[in-house]
């Protein structure tokens, strides 16, 4: 049985030159970077947060996403233990998460408890932001709505009973009164 010479990570020069982002460049880049198990780390966490914060800035680091991608339709389902809710599609739900991100051509009907929203597209029925709601300018939330902090870029629509001050959730609430 022949084995490959990559098999052991053991890599010969490449004769043609290496196509920028590929895999091939960044693993000689990350090898260059340090040989001390202390440098390399940091080396490689600094220059991480640094491309990938303004792409998705509020999206956590780690935990459960769910994505439901363009032209799916997800129907009549109870949505939990789920970190981050991505709709690119339809969505008629109810769901209680961390955070929601509708694009411009997703869409969301039902009732959602969540901790923060970005919302390019569309939004109908009760919705519960217990920290920041983000209305981008191609965005429009209506039905029942409750935040903590509301952002409204030019162009977004918000509309329908819309009150200040999200209800804490019970462990929150379970919390305070300890204290």
């Amino acid at each position: 049985m022949a084995m490959s010479p990559h098999f052991f990570n053991k890599r010969e020069p490449e004769t043609a030159p290496a196509r920028p982002g590929s895999s091939t460049s960044n693993v000689n880049s990350y090898s260059a970077s340090g040989t001390t198990g202390t440098q390399q780390p940091s080396t490689v966490n600094s220059a991480s947060p640094a491309t990938t914060a303004p792409a998705t800035p509020i999206t956590p680091q780690s935990g459960s996403k769910l994505t439901v991608g363009p032209n799916i339709k997800l129907k009549g389902v109870e949505i939990t233990d789920c970190d981050t809710l991505v709709v690119e599609g339809l969505v008629e739900a109810t769901m209680d998460s961390r955070v929601i991100e509708i694009s411009e051509r997703g869409a969301f009907k039902g009732s959602a408890e969540i901790d923060m929203a970005e919302i390019h597209g569309q939004f109908d029925g009760n919705l519960t932001v217990r920290q920041k709601l983000t209305i981008y300018a191609t965005g429009k939330v209506s039905g029942k709505i409750r935040y903590g902090k509301v952002v409204i870029e030019e162009g977004g629509q918000l509309t329908g009973d819309i009150q200040f001050g999200a209800m804490p959730t019970p462990k929150s609430a379970s919390q305070a009164q300890a204290a």
